[in-house]
């Protein structure tokens, strides 16, 4: 049974329940309402190759177009671009990386003066991390200072880099944050969603909204029913009611 039917009835239900008061929706009452919704099943392979495309599996996605004969509405060849991009951050290669954008498209970070500073503020993460205070120093003064001047919110970032060299140990450094892994995976983020917003694509998979939207329908339904809840997001399997 597809999540987005799913979805959709949830919704329904609430307005339905909103005039009443807490009501019993039975499994077997539930269930016949979900079938009796048509989706088209071109519709949910656009909705499987939009998450496919947007997070990069490229793989996947050709053998998807082959088997369903959807249309990826994107070059594929760029998704290995725009990872190849997305891995080069994640591996603190930023120089690498910006190199790739720019060959991409020049104007992705000559009209992202905030994506270009994320991106520079990462090499100077990178120099730290790899004991270079020099460089670090040098680069932060050269590079980065000088759009500080113009950019309160970036000179506050690059105060927050800079104190990393104040701490012989990071562990007890109030942004020692900066140096773990879940910074450089903010980081690639960042510029993945900037290319796909300049290849006209979303820059993000419509699948997690979709997912948000029932949590929230059940949330709002359980105030006004009882009713078969989804509790495991995997497997979308239905618990009957508590009556």
């Amino acid at each position: 049974m597809s999540l987005f039917w799913i979805v959709i009835r949830q919704l329904a239900y609430f307005e339905e329940a909103m005039a009443t008061s807490k009501k019993v929706i039975t499994r077997e009452d539930w269930e016949k309402r979900l079938n009796d919704v048509k989706i088209r099943k071109e519709d949910m392979n656009r909705l499987v190759m939009n998450f496919l495309v947007t997070e990069g599996y490229v793989e996947a996605a050709e053998k998807f177009k082959m088997e369903s004969g959807t249309d990826p509405d994107i070059d594929l060849a760029t998704i290995t671009d725009r990872m190849a991009v997305k891995k080069a951050v994640q591996a603190g290669n930023v120089e690498d990386a910006i190199e790739k954008v720019n060959d991409l498209n020049p104007e992705i970070l000559d009209t992202n003066p905030q994506l270009f500073f994320h991106l520079q503020q990462q090499r100077l993460i990178e120099l730290i991390r790899n004991g270079k205070v020099e460089e670090a120093l040098e680069f932060a003064q050269e590079e980065l200072a000088p759009r500080g001047e113009e950019n309160q919110a970036f000179l506050e970032e690059l105060e927050k880099t800079v104190a990393l060299l104040a701490f012989e140990d990071v562990s007890n450094c109030p942004v020692g944050a900066l140096l773990d892994v879940s910074q450089r995976l903010k980081t690639a983020s960042e510029v993945n969603a900037a290319i796909l917003t300049s290849q006209s694509h979303e820059k993000d998979p419509k699948l997690p909204s979709l997912l948000k939207m029932l949590i929230w329908a059940q949330n709002q339904l359980d105030e006004k029913a009882v009713y078969p809840r989804i509790t495991n997001l995997s497997t979308a399997s239905l618990e009957d009611p508590a009556v």
